[in-house]
């Protein structure tokens, strides 16, 4: 099944179970770094897969079974909450194989897989990547170079089937940071899920209180734009997450309205002082994102 020669592929097929973002821009990465022979693409959408024959992402639009049956690794890049779902059944059809997510909640899924006697072949894992559009036209090439990924629980899983994982994520580009599943997602609440209660909060309040479309097109700044143009994400992907990580979003969530309570007192209290120390100590995040 597997070759670590860099110029030969790493597998004969893989199964893209959802061919949205995610699933869309990991097709063609398999496809351009050579590390499939044939890439089957399933979705519930029929649209989609239109989409995605059109664009090339994929060789052939397939049943899940007849994928699975075909593929040596399926990659389970749907919603959270149908990954779970999902994941039972594939991991019933694919013994032998190997079977990888690509999903931001990582202990739901972890706890779905425990259900099955072949939990062993599947490699829990979370590419650190993604972009505020959905669906086949979003997939980008090149999108996973020198970007982070989580592989999760790695002594639930077979020794085989991380040794592969993690020579796909190599030859994408990627660098692979090993994580409890439990911790991973504390972590994401901080740094990916609060950023997009944040963006979705900032779009709503600037929805509420600014009437005119046209102002907020010609007056928004590249600033403005980049805060908050996570607001664009696609629900189908990130109620489900909220609602799996919802303690740990609750959590930091309860810390972001601290932090801004703290800004709104200094400028009731006209304490501009405390403001600028404020200002002063987020500066500080310039030493670990440069």
């Amino acid at each position: 099944m597997m070759n670590d020669n860099n110029d030969k592929q790493l597998v004969n097929n893989v199964a893209v179970v959802g061919i949205g973002l995610i699933g869309g821009s990991m097709a063609l990465a398999l496809k351009e770094k050579n590390i499939a022979g044939k890439i089957y693409g399933v979705d519930a959408n029929s649209s989609h897969c239109e989409k995605a024959m059109a664009l090339g992402l994929v060789d052939e639009i397939q049943t899940m079974e007849e994928a699975i049956r075909l593929s040596d690794v399926i990659i389970l890049a749907v919603p959270v909450n149908i990954a779970d779902a999902l994941l039972p059944r594939i991991l019933q059809l694919s013994e032998g194989k190997v079977v990888m997510d690509v999903g931001s909640t990582k202990n739901a899924i972890c706890q779905s897989a425990a259900t099955s006697v072949n939990s062993h072949r599947f490699v829990a894992t979370h590419p650190m990547w993604g972009t505020e559009f959905s669906g086949p036209e979003a997939a980008v090439t090149g999108a996973f170079v020198n970007k982070a990924v989580v592989i999760c629980d790695k002594k639930n899983s077979a020794p085989d089937a991380v040794s592969l994982v993690e020579s796909i994520y190599k030859r994408l580009g990627m660098h692979i940071l090993f994580m409890d599943s439990v911790s991973h997602d504390v972590h994401t609440a901080y740094i990916s899920h609060i950023s997009h209660i944040s963006s979705f909060a900032l779009a709503n309040t600037v929805l509420e209180k600014e009437k005119e479309d046209e102002n907020i097109f010609e007056l928004a700044s590249g600033g403005f734009e980049s805060t908050v143009r996570l607001a664009k994400s696609n629900i189908d992907t990130w109620v489900p997450v909220f609602k799996q990580n919802k303690e740990n979003v609750l959590d930091v969530l309860n810390e972001h309205i601290a932090q801004l309570k703290k800004f709104k007192s200094c400028l009731e209290k006209e304490n501009f002082e405390y403001l600028g120390e404020l200002i002063q100590n987020a500066n500080k995040i310039k030493r670990i994102l440069k």
